[in-house]
């Protein structure tokens, strides 16, 4: 038997919200309203007037992505960007979800509301990560939310809630300090109370997984079912427990981790600095550009003996990639995003997690950053 979730939106009777239009202050407080993404036509002139005036750094010859960034694959991207991609087919795209804008613990949230047409589907938080955004849910909206056009089953329809994070993308940025993961995840569950909804599931990966963990267990009343693909959990106190996992588990976790050993550079500059990274981010598309492909080359489970960014390019296309590095570059929000880290790293949250009660289910792919071992997570997760 399905539960019904009807929500009881307060959305104000106006026209679509154009895009980095200021929310009314007397109607800030619980409004809803619509929003459509809607970039000036002189920010696409000046980006492809920037990116023609790039300069590119030399690199030592063969070297790849050993360095960072490979010069070769990012003079090919900057091309596509100024003369091929077209910005408007994406924030089409992207406009054909329904988008809203509320404001929350004094920052305006953006999200999208996909209400299925089974109106007794399970609503779905979804919560990305960094450098992710609400467009790495383009290809899954349809999916969830009317699955029978894809072969699935009505039943298993969601009602989906993908909001954009505090800082990133068209949600405001934060104008005090403290706004780390905790704080979000009261954030990301205040608006499920505002749309309405009860009981719902919540997914994510990266500070979406951490995000959530924390949403899970401070409202684990609220919350139907928990999905990570990005299960963290630290070793149990029982150290029987601790050291019960088996030999191929904990092959692949140090595997992991003596590869992360070089991939963590980005965390202790967005950490301790990510303002001074900031103004050249935020200044520079081509460096935004090599900040952020570099990450999706280096997580993403690809063949690297592939040379530049074809092995890249077996996962996403060109224009998926700039779709999402174009959303940071035109909301200017790469270094408002950057700072969860510095957040995260300096502001002790207010009460210590404990196990998460919600029933969690994690999807383990062998590529990702970090590898949790079943038997940890099965001490910090019903």
């Amino acid at each position: 038997m399905r539960l019904s979730f009807m929500p009881s939106l307060l959305v104000t009777v106006a026209l679509a919200m154009p895009f980095a239009t200021a929310v009314n202050a007397q109607e800030a407080d619980t409004a809803i309203r619509p929003y459509t993404i809607q970039v000036p036509d002189a920010d696409i002139e000046d980006l492809k007037a920037r990116l023609a005036l790039t300069r590119i750094p030399d690199q030592i010859p063969d070297t790849g992505w050993d360095y960072g960034t490979d010069m070769a694959y990012l003079r090919e991207l900057i091309d596509y960007w100024r003369n091929d991609f077209d910005w408007r087919e994406q924030e089409s795209a992207l406009n054909e979800f329904d988008q809203f804008v509320t404001q929350i613990d004094g920052v305006d949230v953006h999200f999208i509301h996909q209400r299925s047409t089974h109106e007794d589907a399970m609503p779905l938080l979804l919560t990305h990560g960094w450098p992710g955004s609400i467009a790495e849910f383009r290809k899954i909206i349809g999916p969830l939310t009317q699955p029978e056009l894809y072969g699935g089953d009505p039943a298993d329809a969601f009602h989906v809630v993908a909001p954009s994070l505090p800082g990133f993308g068209f949600s405001g940025k934060p104008e005090e300090r403290g706004y780390n993961p905790e704080r979000m995840a009261h954030t990301l569950a205040a608006l499920m109370q505002r749309l309405g909804y009860a009981r719902y599931g919540a997914q994510g990966g990266d500070w979406g997984a951490i995000i959530n963990r924390i949403h899970a267990y401070r409202y684990a009343d609220r919350l139907i079912g928990l999905h990570s693909n990005f299960v963290l959990a630290n070793p149990p106190a029982d150290q029987a427990l601790a050291d019960a996992v088996p030999e191929a588990e904990m092959a692949a976790r140090e595997q992991r981790q003596a590869f992360m050993l070089n991939e963590v550079g980005y965390q202790q500059i967005q950490g301790t600095k990510p303002q001074s990274i900031g103004v050249a981010l935020n200044d520079s598309p081509a460096g935004l550009a090599a900040w952020i492909v570099e990450k999706f080359h280096g997580w993403s489970d690809i063949d690297r003996r592939l040379p530049a960014g074809y092995g890249l390019e077996e996962k996403f296309t060109k224009d998926e990639i700039l779709n999402n590095i174009s959303l940071y570059w035109f909301t200017s929000s790469i270094t408002s995003s950057a700072r969860i880290y510095y957040e995260n790293r300096n502001v002790a949250m207010q009460e210590p997690l404990g196990f998460v009660t919600v029933p969690t289910a994690g999807a383990i792919f062998p590529s990702e950053i970090y590898l949790t071992p079943r038997i940890w997570a099965e001490a910090s997760y019903n």
